[in-house]
């Protein structure tokens, strides 16, 4: 019987690791469904899950050879069912439905193809508003796999010319890996991984620089140094830099899978499958935000952080966190893949060293805890943190600076610290000017300006990073300056007419046009100039141009112009 028992728990041990060999289950897409969707080289700029500021990249950016208005192709049969435009974001964007229960994205795009360029500009016309967001009745607009849809372009948030490539499901509009679909983009070389990075879990990420581990490959396999880690902390847990490649590119592209092993069982990892656009926000509980906030490389967490809920994250329970609970060596692997399966190893020992007393000593001041409603206020200022406004626990840091040119600066916390969504702030003022206040949020070259709302002598304005506050009486209207333009010009040899509207806060709340007492419809791509290029809603003769200019207080400008065309 004695011999027996230890079979036995060795043979439970290796059904136990057998059994939990792998935390994610691989899911099968439809292979060969969706063509190339620009007829360009079949090149990707960037890739699904790349981390970028405050978000993942959520799509494939496709190649345009360097240059804009290539034919952008329909990706499968369907039908057109909704086109955005905006400033920012997806600029000028379509998408279409198709019938096995997906939908296609296509971004920054320059004109859509005639019929539906046209109907777009009715409905601009119709709305009296360049910025939409419509459905499309169904099968108005019916494609076929490779048709030509759209030009591609520069529009929106987009950093040169390129194709922003979405798979979504069309019912509850997750955001699906195209790279899961059998694009012919070759892959046969293994991620890199660059650093390690060891993070002692009795205290906040917030509240700590991680421990740098060398990372270096041997004969194909990477290693750290030194080999064995003597851990100073008996709670750790760990962060990775790396990056992929695809054959025959040079372009560093995002990691699609991260999995830490201790002893040979998988306790945590996370996997770049499916997101939606409520959750990619949460990319700043992914990595080291502090670290990447002062100027350090991503780290991505092989953690998930207390106050990371809907996650890409799976784990054995313990989030990420290994316990060294006594002096045992154990044995880690990290296993990072690429979406094709290409994988590439790291390995350590880790043991617990002497753990350091001041450990515990952090933890009593914490004061700001994720899954908790905190708030802070004074004579002063006021504000609080919805309860999953927090990745992990904070230190609150606050400062008052008296201003000579206006109201006193506020600074609360540090921009290094993410904050999950929107969070109210109000400030008292005695003198403010009722109507007209401004608050004003600054750091890190950042600069955001919202309306702030009086209440019973204290302005509230709303925002979702920290940084310094402070509020602003804002009594100037915005000033409008035509691009080459002016009062009674005749325009016979002009193609468009270009106006930038500029204000001391920042922001236009509102800009419109008329043409001889008709909405004219003016373009304000990227946030800069508004641009109306002639078209039949400007016949030959003499006009009277009106343009209208609203800031976020509600101080007008408004210019007349007489022109003959």
């Amino acid at each position: 019987m004695n011999f027996f028992k230890p079979v036995v728990l060795f043979l439970m041990s290796v059904l136990y690791i057998s059994a939990h060999a792998q935390l994610f289950v691989t899911k099968k897409y439809p292979q060969g469904y969706f063509g190339w969707p620009v007829a360009a080289t079949k090149a990707l700029a960037a890739n699904f899950g790349e981390l970028r500021p405050n978000h993942y990249h959520m799509g494939f950016d496709c190649k345009t050879d360097q240059r804009q208005n290539v034919q952008v192709l329909a990706a499968a049969d369907g039908y057109i069912a909704k086109v955005k435009i905006e400033p920012s974001g997806f600029g000028r964007a379509l998408y279409i439905n198709h019938a096995n229960g997906l939908t296609t994205l296509y971004a920054h795009l320059n004109d859509f193809y005639p019929s539906l360029e046209q109907y777009i500009k009715d409905q601009q016309y119709k709305l009296k508003s360049w910025k939409i967001f419509i459905d499309i009745p169904d099968g108005l607009f019916a494609v076929h796999k490779g048709d030509f849809i759209a030009y591609s372009g520069n529009t929106g948030g987009s950093q040169g010319p390129h194709l922003h490539f979405e798979i979504r499901d069309t019912k509850s509009d997750k955001v699906l890996n195209p790279s899961l679909f059998g694009f012919p983009i070759p892959d046969n070389i293994p991620p890199v991984i660059q650093r390690l990075a060891l993070y002692n879990r009795n205290i906040s990420t917030y509240e700590q620089s991680p421990r740098m581990i060398t990372v270096k490959k041997v004969k194909g396999e990477y290693l750290t140094s030194p080999a064995l880690i003597i851990s100073n902390t008996d709670k750790v847990s760990f962060a990775i830099s790396a990056y992929d490649t695809y054959t025959g590119s040079y372009n560093k592209n995002g990691i699609y899978e991260a999995v830490i092993y201790d002893n040979e069982v998988p306790v945590c990892g996370f996997q770049m499958d499916s997101i939606s656009y409520d959750e990619t926000r949460d990319v700043n509980a992914h990595i080291d935000h502090k670290l990447r906030g002062s100027g350090g490389t991503f780290m991505e967490h092989l953690s998930r952080l207390p106050g990371y809920l809907n996650s890409i994250y799976k784990s054995d329970g313990s989030n990420g966190v290994i316990i060294l609970n006594d002096d045992a060596v154990h044995t880690i692997k990290i296993i990072v893949k690429d979406a094709d399966g290409n994988a590439s190893t790291l390995s350590f020992t880790l043991q617990r060293g002497t753990v350091a007393a001041a450990n515990t000593d952090k933890v009593k001041q914490k004061d700001f805890l994720p899954g908790y409603v905190n708030v802070f206020e004074n004579h002063n200022i006021s504000f609080y943190l919805p309860e999953n406004a927090l990745y992990d626990s904070i230190r609150i840091r606050y400062s008052e600076t008296p201003s000579t040119t206006g109201y006193p600066v506020y600074q609360l916390q540090s921009t290094n610290i993410p904050v999950h969504g929107y969070f109210p702030v109000k400030i008292r003022a005695a003198n403010a000017i009722p109507g007209k206040m401004v608050m004003h949020r600054f750091g890190s070259g950042r600069n955001d300006f919202v309306k702030a709302d009086a209440e019973k002598g204290w302005y509230k304005g709303s925002f979702r990073y920290f940084g310094s506050f402070q509020l602003v009486a804002d009594t100037l209207a915005p000033v409008i300056n035509a691009v080459g333009f002016k009062e009674g010009m005749n325009c016979a040899k002009l193609n468009r007419l270009a106006f930038v509207v500029t204000d001391n806060t920042e922001e236009i709340a509102g800009f419109t046009a008329t043409l001889d007492g008709k909405w004219l419809r003016f373009s304000n791509d990227k946030g800069r100039t508004f641009i109306y290029q002639f078209d039949e809603m400007c016949m030959p003769g003499e006009h009277e141009l009106k343009i209208t200019a609203t800031d976020l207080v509600g101080n007008v400008t408004e210019k007349v112009y007489h022109f003959t065309r």
